[in-house]
C-alpha cells in the first residue's frame, strides 16, 4: 500500500512537471565542452545569470583551452570577480584548462573518476555535464533539487545530497531522469523558491510540506 502511494505520488509529481516545464533546458551558455564543465563549476553560490554574464567575456577573451591554461591567473581573476569565491574559481578554471592540455592531450574525458579528480569539480558538476552533453543516465542534485525533494517528501530533512540523488533515481523512470533533473531546478528555481515559494498557485501543493 506504501509503495502504491509513493508511486501515484511521484507519477502526479511528474505529470505536474511535465505540464508546467515540459522542454525543460539548461540555462547556463556554453559552445564546448569544456565550457559547460566550467560554467557548471562557477555556478556554484551565484547564479546562472551571473555565470552566464562572465563566461561570455570569459570564452571570448580566451578562445581556447591553451589560451585559459596561459591566461594571467591575474586577469581570470578580474573576468570572475562578479562571482563568489574568484580567486579560488580563477586558480580552478586555470587548472582544468592545464589538466586538459597537459594530460588528455586537449580533449575532455567524459570518465566520472577522471573528471571528479579536476580541481573544483564534484559529483553535481559531473553529473551535469554528462546528462547534458551525453545524455548519460545521470540525475544532479543542486540546492533546488534538494529543497523540492525534501518539500515534496521525495527525501527526508536529513538526508544528504547522495541519499537524495539515490532515492529520486529508485523513484523516477532511468530514462527521465535527466529530464526530471532540469525540471526541479527550474521549478525550484521560479516556482518552489527558497524565500516566497508560489504556494498558491501550485498544483501539488497538497503534498508539499510547507
Amino acid at each position: 500500500m506504501i509503495g502504491l502511494m509513493m508511486m501515484n505520488k511521484v507519477e502526479i509529481i511528474g505529470n505536474y512537471l511535465d505540464e508546467l516545464i515540459p522542454n525543460p533546458r539548461c540555462e547556463l551558455n556554453y559552445a564546448k565542452d569544456y565550457e559547460l564543465l566550467i560554467a557548471v563549476m562557477l555556478s556554484a553560490q551565484t547564479t546562472d545569470k551571473r555565470v552566464n554574464q562572465v563566461t561570455k567575456v570569459l570564452f571570448k577573451e580566451y578562445e581556447t583551452l591553451n589560451d585559459l591554461k596561459n591566461a594571467p591567473i591575474q586577469e581570470l581573476e578580474m573576468i570572475l570577480r562578479p562571482l563568489g569565491s574568484f580567486r579560488k574559481k580563477a586558480l580552478y578554471v586555470h587548472n582544468i584548462a592545464k589538466m586538459i592540455v597537459d594530460d588528455y592531450q586537449g580533449k575532455m574525458p567524459i570518465d566520472r573518476k577522471i573528471l571528479e579528480t579536476f580541481p573544483g569539480i564534484g559529483r553535481k558538476t559531473v553529473s551535469v555535464v554528462l546528462s547534458e552533453l551525453y545524455n548519460y543516465p545521470e540525475f544532479a542534485v543542486d540546492t533546488h533539487v534538494e529543497r523540492v525533494s525534501k518539500r515534496l517528501h521525495l527525501a527526508k530533512e536529513e538526508d544528504n545530497i547522495l541519499d537524495i540523488e539515490k532515492k529520486l533515481k529508485r523513484k523516477f523512470k532511468k530514462e527521465e531522469w535527466g529530464k526530471r533533473h532540469k525540471q526541479m531546478v527550474l521549478f525550484g528555481r521560479y516556482y518552489c523558491k527558497a524565500m516566497k515559494p508560489e504556494c498558491e498557485e501550485c498544483l501539488i501543493k497538497e503534498i508539499c510540506k510547507k
